[in-house]
């Protein structure tokens, strides 16, 4: 902590201009000699558009990211989370030794994948930890896909964790290879993608560099994010060919599934010479074998003759149709919303994940992209055991949510939901909702009604989860104190008035 009355030393990224306002402050303007030849010569769209909404998202900042006050920033390691490096260095030697004990109960993060821990004492709340590849020339492609995860990951953590700011460090660093220049395209077009299509939510992004990387990042930064019109066309020519896809992915050629016209007919020789072999090989190539006659088989399920083996199958592939669905969909205004959200551990260990009542405005949202929403967030929690806390508190009919929808839930969804789903603690409970969930969890739905536990204020969830273990809103912890002053006043009152009873006694 810093002596009363001494600067901080951490850094309040609202202080810092924005990549627009450096256009502004610096004059800077595209490069003349490009403004002469080129600027009538390009008639083609630029595939990254003058945004000024998104470039006021966007800053870059030459200094430590260990020291900006983002919501995260990113810390770049290695497959066990104990890389020796400068940004590594710098953030564990100020978030404190704790944040080494979360590690080493994470056991390791894989190349491409992110992990979120705790910020301690370091003025960002959250850790997002990455692991960036190792380059090769021989694996480029792999290195590309993998950077690409390393960014998109976090992006997609962000976004549904409603983090207002990411700090992030350059990811590749110098041990593992990266060319500085290769990785920041993919960093600068896989973050313009993500802002682009489900960054409503995201308010900022802050890229810290070193002096050496603030060269590179500053020559590459008007080709993605342009920050007027004529820089726009400037940079046309200098963007690279390979942009990725609309997510911008690395797209690789090999890789891209081909369907033949006709599975299964090896030879193209005449039409009448092959109108027989090509009516015997409908329904037996490989993609037909893979499926039984779908329309039968819904039948047999209405009929109530399909085995359980074939049902639970059935089921599989809806939930998978509708997890694809949510893995494509700009969910970020649901996300915003912050009534479903991972917070800490429960005392056994387990995921808790929190959903406030008061903040699911249900004639307000659409239902169905709420329900994608649901699906994607929890889809890898359920994976292993989680509990659940609900918070009733002061909650109006507007945010009741419909048992048909609760029904229709609790039947897409995959039966790890209901298998790893340890407790369900439904806090601040009215008569009317205990009503309501006994009736649903009785008739509608089975095997959920044991793991209700009704908690009538904070205390009791407390024995359930340790206080630093859960983000609670501010209104819950208010309501909860009022609430708990009136019943002390309350008890206050009957003693009184026993006592007073008893002084009147003969």
């Amino acid at each position: 902590m810093d002596p009363l009355g001494a600067r901080s030393q951490f850094i309040d990224i609202q202080t810092l201009p924005t990549w627009q306002q450096q256009l502004d402050e610096d004059g800077e303007g595209p490069p003349q000699d490009l403004n002469d030849s080129l600027f009538n010569e390009q008639t083609f769209p630029s595939p990254f558009p003058f945004r000024p909404d998104i470039n006021r998202k966007i800053i870059l900042h030459t200094g430590d990211v260990a020291l900006l006050n983002c919501t995260a920033i990113v810390n770049t390691s290695n497959e066990s989370l104990n890389d020796k490096n400068p940004v590594s260095d710098s953030i564990h030697r100020l978030a404190g030794p704790e944040l080494r004990e979360e590690l080493l109960k994470l056991k390791g993060c894989r190349t491409g994948e992110a992990k979120l821990t705790k910020g301690y004492d370091l003025a960002a709340r959250f850790i997002i930890h990455t692991v960036g590849p190792k380059y090769k020339t021989k694996y480029r492609t792999a290195a590309e896909s993998s950077l690409y995860s390393c960014y998109r990951n976090i992006m997609q953590l962000a976004a549904e964790r409603s983090m207002a700011s990411v700090g992030f460090c350059v990811v590749s660093t110098t041990k593992r290879g990266y060319p500085l220049e290769d990785a920041t395209h993919i960093a600068f077009r896989t973050v313009r993608r993500f802002l682009e299509r489900h960054g409503n939510s995201i308010e900022t992004v802050v890229f810290a560099v070193s002096n050496t990387e603030e060269l590179v990042y500053k020559k590459l930064l008007p080709l993605y994010y342009p920050r007027s019109e004529d820089e726009e066309k400037a940079s046309l020519p200098l963007i690279p060919a390979d942009i990725g896809n609309s997510e911008g992915e690395p797209v690789v050629p090999e890789r891209q599934i081909r369907i033949a016209e006709k599975p299964g007919s090896l030879e193209d020789d005449s039409e009448e010479d092959n109108l027989e072999s090509d009516l015997d090989q409908v329904g037996n190539h490989a993609f037909a074998r893979m499926e039984g006659d779908v329309d039968k088989q819904r039948k047999l399920i209405l009929q109530g003759q399909m085995s359980e083996a074939a049902i639970q199958k059935q089921h599989q592939r809806n939930y998978n149709r509708w997890l694809c669905r949510a893995r494509g969909e700009d969910l970020s205004d649901i996300a915003a919303l912050k009534a479903l959200y991972q917070t800490g551990v429960d005392m056994c260990g387990r995921t808790v994940m929190v959903v406030v009542g008061r903040n699911i405005p249900v004639t307000l949202i659409d239902i169905e992209k709420a329900l994608l929403y649901f699906i994607h967030v929890m889809d890898h929690i359920t994976a292993k055991e989680y509990v659940m806390v609900y918070f009733h508190t002061l909650t109006g009919e507007h945010n009741h949510l419909d048992s048909n929808f609760l029904k229709n839930l609790y039947d897409i969804v995959d039966t790890k939901f209901k298998r790893n789903l340890r407790a369900f603690y439904f806090v601040h409970p009215t008569f009317r909702s205990k009503a309501s969930t006994w009736f649903f969890t009785t008739f509608s739905v089975s095997g959920i009604k044991d793991k209700v536990r009704y908690l009538d204020n904070l205390q009791q969830l407390f024995t359930c989860i340790k206080p630093e273990q859960i983000d609670i809103p501010p209104f819950v912890l208010e309501y909860d104190a009022r609430l708990h002053w009136f019943q002390m006043s309350s008890n206050l009152w009957l003693i009184f008035c026993f006592g007073l009873c008893d002084g009147f006694a003969p």
